[in-house]
């Protein structure tokens, strides 16, 4: 398998870890029989970092992958649609 590291991977991981950490912290909340406001706040946390993680991937795919893709003749469009269906 080729090596698929990118300047943005580490930024995605912080975001990736910000999110287990939101989602840690619901656990703890819902053991602590915490508010189900708190909870949601919590939960919309870990689905804003998770998206944002997400987003932040495909952009940086699109842009370098799918680019060296279609400069090197290879087959971007097909790649392209299977990224669409995650987004």
């Amino acid at each position: 398998m080729s090596d698929h590291l990118h300047a943005s991977h580490p930024s995605i991981t912080k975001r990736l870890k910000r999110a287990q950490g939101h989602l840690a912290a619901v656990l703890a909340m819902i053991e602590a029989h915490r508010p189900c406001v708190d909870l949601a706040q919590q939960l919309h946390a870990v689905e804003r970092a998770i998206s944002s993680a997400k987003r932040e991937l495909i952009n940086d795919h699109i842009e370098h992958c799918l680019t060296d893709s279609v400069e090197t003749g290879g087959n971007s469009l097909a790649e392209l649609k299977q990224l669409a269906k995650y987004l």
